[in-house]
């Protein structure tokens, strides 16, 4: 047995046969998420298709139907991702770079248990709490702003917005990005801060020169990752918005455009016939726009990558 044990051969056919399985292993796991990807895709190729010939039951056509429900999706999610970004990035570069160990520990932690907070407690803190709060927010902005078309009245008495929406879908996915982008920071070369600092430049400085530009692409990566749970929300979006079938930039009145999301779910219990068909076909618009989008930062990151 000593033999065995000692025998180099041995070792390195045992070493190949793990890499072989392994390596077979990988290739199937990858295999696997295309075959899934490409079996959704086909799901919904097929069931959208009536309703992307014929229209809607209402005699609609899709086209016109989708429309408004493709732009709410969109104009939500680039809101709270507009609002979730710098939030995000602040409180990463605090933790990896400003907080004591001791507290950077406890808010990593913290975030880590933020991020899984289920989507209904935020739709019901958006409706009870947030949404009144955002009342007078509305008033101030409508009669002070309201020359600007983001801010045209008249403003909501419920607070149930887009404005309202936006910051909940902020506060989402918040955790997911800045337990992200304080994953990548940590990682910047010791080597580069040490050289930035000795070179006389401030803590500040050392940050701008050498940690965010190695960090860009992993903001990216986070900010594409919360992209996708933003474009995607259903409950909370659901219950905090107060929808209708419009096109509209104003964040603070009652005239809301609806998400592809949002409006499946409260759509799909009673939708028959057609209506499934027209449902599942703005389900493939969301599939569309959500490969899209993450299509573009894995090029942006490439490009990035290889510019570098």
């Amino acid at each position: 047995m000593s033999a065995a044990v000692n025998d180099p051969a041995a070792g390195l056919r045992s070493r190949r046969i793990g890499d072989a399985v392994f390596a077979g292993m990988s290739r199937w796991a990858g295999a696997l998420i295309l075959i899934v990807l490409a079996a959704v895709a086909i799901f919904l190729v097929a069931q959208a298709l009536p309703a992307l010939i014929q229209g809607t039951d209402e005699g609609e056509s899709f086209l016109a139907y989708v429309l408004p429900l493709a732009f709410g999706t969109v104009w939500a999610a680039a809101l709270a991702l507009a609002m979730a970004i710098p939030v995000a990035v602040g409180i990463a570069l605090f933790i990896s770079h400003y907080a004591p160990r001791r507290l950077a520990a406890g808010l990593g932690y913290v975030i880590d248990l933020l991020a899984a907070v289920p989507s209904v407690v935020f739709g019901l803190w958006g409706i009870q709490v947030l949404a009144p709060a955002t009342v007078p927010l509305a008033d101030w902005l409508t009669a002070n702003l309201g020359w600007i078309p983001l801010f045209a009245g008249p403003a909501s008495g419920t607070g149930r917005t887009m404005l309202t929406v936006a910051i909940v879908l902020a506060v989402m996915i918040l955790p997911i990005m800045t337990a992200m982008c304080r994953e990548v920071f940590l990682q910047t070369p010791r080597l580069n801060e040490e050289a930035a600092l000795a070179l006389g430049a401030t803590q500040w400085e050392m940050i701008t020169m050498s940690v965010l530009p190695y960090g860009r692409p992993g903001i990216v990566s986070a900010a594409m990752l919360g992209l996708g749970r933003a474009l995607g929300e259903t409950m909370a979006v659901a219950m905090v918005l107060s929808p209708a079938t419009v096109i509209s930039f104003a964040l603070v009145t009652t005239q809301n455009p609806a998400t592809i999301a949002s409006n499946i779910a409260l759509n799909f219990p009673e939708a028959h016939g057609l209506g499934v068909n027209t449902l599942i076909a703005t389900g493939l618009v969301l599939f569309v726009i959500t490969l899209a989008v993450n299509a573009l930062a894995r090029w942006y990151v490439n490009r990035r990558t290889v510019s570098a």
